[in-house]
């Protein structure tokens, strides 16, 4: 199933005892096949989707739903465990049927909630490690993937909203993690390697299986020297081509090609989009690229000074453009397609 973007009057729903707003409201000529940018801003402590078609983002009219754990919302006892949200996703799943929020928060919260109500805790726990990315899988378990427990994991989240049990398989800096359900694998990726696993045993008790293990390019300085660490950092599908992965780095962005095995970097779009230090890069299904860069990293240097690593704006291209939400401390940006390729 596909969200469609639809015209529709303006409407404001406020839910603010669950953490929850859902602005709707009638955009400019609306895209079919464009889906919201979900956006995890860490200085304000939400989840926030703005309509693809919005041209100012600090205009209330472009967000079009937000969210924060709270203890209304099913969230009693791990509100402490969210405020530097590092990963947000939207999912179809036919176990639990619609779609889900999937969530993963460096203080600790790797969660699973219903869109877009919002109003209760699928799954959830406090998983410790500097969760940077969280999947939802086919049949309801979640991976994630911590960069300082340098582990990825396979929760039950089947079998309960505080389901503890889970698999674990070690790789160094983990970053990202993105089902493929054409072949059956989760790609996960740290900070020197991209690997396939196999996730096997059953719902209650599953096992991981390393299937692949590839090495990421050597990356440079400025001024030729080599990197010790590649800094493996995001992992996507490219959507429309379920043949390739976006993958950044320390350096680079570059698209994964499964089938052989090497990394692409003169992808339509890398003019602009193949850059340093991007931490998360997606594209809509007509090849629009949405990327984050820390305003640190940017020339001239930008406005967000929140943290080490934040941005206040987004970068597009094909076509190119930037939007920017003043007294934001975006991580990631993402286009919210709830499928996984």
């Amino acid at each position: 199933m596909k969200i469609r973007w639809f015209t529709i009057s303006m409407t404001i729903v406020l839910a603010l005892t669950l953490g929850l707003v859902i602005l709707r409201h009638e955009p400019a000529t609306a895209v079919a096949t464009d889906f919201p940018l979900g956006g995890t801003d860490q200085k304000n402590d939400k989840i926030v989707f703005f309509d693809p078609n919005a041209t100012d983002w600090n205009a209330a009219s472009s967000i079009v739903w937000q969210w924060t754990p709270t203890a209304a919302n099913g969230f009693s006892g791990l509100t402490g465990a969210f405020g530097d949200p590092s990963d947000v996703r939207l999912r179809d799943n036919c176990v639990y049927g619609g779609q889900w929020l999937v969530v993963a928060d460096s203080k600790g919260l790797a969660a699973v909630v219903p869109y877009p109500a919002g109003n209760s805790r699928k799954w959830g726990l406090n998983v410790g490690g500097n969760p940077h990315a969280a999947e939802l899988l086919p049949n309801g378990n979640v991976a994630v993937a911590a960069s300082h427990g340098h582990w990825v994991r396979i929760y039950t989240a089947s079998q309960g909203p505080d389901s503890a049990v889970y698999a674990q398989y070690d790789l160094t800096g983990a970053h990202g993690v993105v089902w493929d359900p054409q072949r059956s694998l989760l790609w996960a990726l740290g900070d020197y390697h991209l690997v396939a696993l196999s996730v096997n045993g059953t719902d209650a008790a599953p096992t991981i299986r390393e299937v692949l293990k590839v090495d990421l390019p050597q990356q440079y300085r400025g001024n030729g020297d080599p990197l010790e660490n590649p800094g493996g950092h995001e992992l996507q599908p490219v959507y429309g081509d379920s043949d390739r992965l976006w993958i950044t780095t320390a350096k680079h962005v570059y698209q994964y090609v499964k089938s052989t095995n090497t990394f692409d970097s003169s992808y339509p779009g890398s003019a602009g989009a193949d850059r340093e230090a991007t931490k998360s890069v997606s594209n809509q299904l007509s090849g629009q690229i949405v990327s984050t860069q820390p305003d640190y990293a940017k020339t001239p240097v930008g406005a967000c000074v929140f943290n080490g690593w934040c941005m206040d704006s987004t970068d597009f291209f094909n076509p190119a453009y930037t939007r920017t939400r003043t007294d934001a401390a975006f991580y990631k940006v993402r286009v919210m397609n709830p499928a996984y390729q």
